[in-house]
């Protein structure tokens, strides 16, 4: 039976952890966020001074692909926002190029009609997981039934080209404890549900005739103390981790902005951004070689 959504070889798979503080990364254990960086790249962002550091203001703007004039969220509530024009990269490949797309997470504005969401309005697969109270030990096991979901359908249960997998447990952690052993043991738990998406991916029965790019980001960063808001450097830090086609191993990139990521999703896709759109980001390219190094 043939679908309107004809698969093909490419394929995007972002993971989006929130919360996690670059300067903390080389002291814990993430091997499989060290693969991706191995295979591609891990470069810092640093969060633009129009953009308040909150969760929802960055995620609107790493899915969008375009800044917070544009798609206006502002805060945490998503009140006034402009999603219908600037929408999330899940629902747009969906609406517009009819491509398979799969979002999944447990904070309520980015999946559901509440606190002015949701950010991702019409992927062609959406699967919400409510946290069954407001704590870190809730949010760990709702994060562990969104990768399980997602595990589920990136491995054949369905068959999207491009996906969203949310993970909300660290930067919980981090408001209720602070940035320290248990905030550490969280980031680390992320990593290893992040491994388990990668196997999922590679386990595929159609993998080695499949062409994948995986995209890693975090939104902000944390005081010591727990929380974010603010215009610190510990704050403003955040980080994408990038591998697949075009991205060579080690080799550095341009600066990495958070509006790049959608872009990059297209161009993984082989897609052509409508000018119409006014994307803000641009796919992730290699930093230009030093004159000396050029022959």
């Amino acid at each position: 039976m043939s679908s309107i959504w004809p698969a093909g070889p490419l394929r995007v798979l972002v993971v989006g952890i929130d919360g996690v503080r670059l300067d903390l990364l080389p002291d814990l254990r993430t091997p499989h966020l060290d693969s991706v960086a191995e295979a591609g790249f891990l470069a810092p962002v640093e969060v633009d001074d129009a953009t308040p550091t909150m969760s929802g203001p960055c995620w609107a703007t790493i899915t969008t692909g375009v800044g917070v004039a544009k798609h206006g969220v502002f805060g945490n509530h998503f009140g006034g926002n402009r999603l219908d024009v600037f929408p999330d990269f899940a629902t747009r490949l969906a609406a517009v190029h009819r491509r398979r797309t799969f979002a999944a997470g447990g904070w309520e504005p980015l999946f559901l009609a509440r606190q002015g969401g949701p950010l991702f309005s019409a992927p062609g697969r959406l699967s919400y997981v409510a946290p069954a109270e407001d704590t870190p030990e809730a949010w760990e096991e709702c994060d562990e039934r969104v990768t399980a979901e997602a595990v589920y359908v990136l491995g054949g249960g369905d068959d999207p080209q491009a996906s969203f997998v949310y993970l909300g447990a660290v930067d919980e952690t981090a408001h209720f404890l602070g940035c320290g052993e248990e905030y550490r043991r969280s980031v680390e738990q992320a990593d290893e549900r992040l491994g388990r998406l990668l196997d999922a991916v590679r386990n595929r029965p159609g993998y080695a005739d499949e062409s994948w790019t995986v995209i890693v980001v975090t939104d902000h960063g944390h005081l010591d103390q727990g929380g974010h808001g603010g215009r610190t450097s510990l704050e403003r830090t955040a980080w994408v981790a990038a591998c697949g086609p075009g991205l060579e191993p080690g080799a550095p990139v341009e600066q990495v902005r958070h509006v790049d990521v959608a872009a990059h999703v297209y161009a993984a896709l082989d897609i052509a951004p409508d000018p119409h759109w006014t994307l803000d980001g641009r796919p992730f390219t290699p930093a230009a070689r030093p004159v000396a190094e050029v022959h």
